[in-house]
């Protein structure tokens, strides 16, 4: 089984931080969206009012797959934990819809789908759209 620690990210994870931004991207064949720098994510992320907080896994696999490992029950276990010692009462997740093994984990561990059951839909305005609204 393989061994997983979740921690705190330190300004010193940013450039790998950075290099995960950017595989995701590539991955949903979205790079020419990362406009972000490992000189911004330092600076949103740990200054004296970091606009986001990060948790990093460090997983050292052991032999085989790591499906089924419970990895990802580990990560939302220590997000929720963080989430209440920074006084939040919920935390939400975005999942794209053909990553039916994620949702069907969240749903698992008690999470509820808003798109199910409350009609919720997720709205991104970029690009053209928001310098239009911006007036620029």
């Amino acid at each position: 089984m393989a061994s997983v620690r979740i921690r705190e990210a330190k300004e010193g994870d940013c450039g790998d931080i950075l290099r995960l931004i950017r595989e995701l991207a590539e991955f949903e064949k979205l790079s020419d969206q990362v406009k972000i720098s490992e000189e911004a994510l330092r600076a949103d992320g740990f200054g004296d009012n970091p606009f986001y907080h990060c948790l990093v896994a460090e997983i050292l696999p052991a032999p085989g797959k790591l499906l089924g490992q419970g990895i990802g029950s580990k990560i939302i276990k220590k997000v929720a934990e963080v989430a209440l010692d920074k006084g939040c009462s919920q935390f939400r997740l975005a999942v794209l819809d053909w990553n039916q093994r994620a949702m069907d984990l969240y749903k698992a561990l008690g999470a509820q789908d808003l798109t199910e059951a409350e009609g919720w839909h997720f709205f991104c305005f970029q690009g053209e759209a928001t310098r239009k609204l911006a007036g620029k």
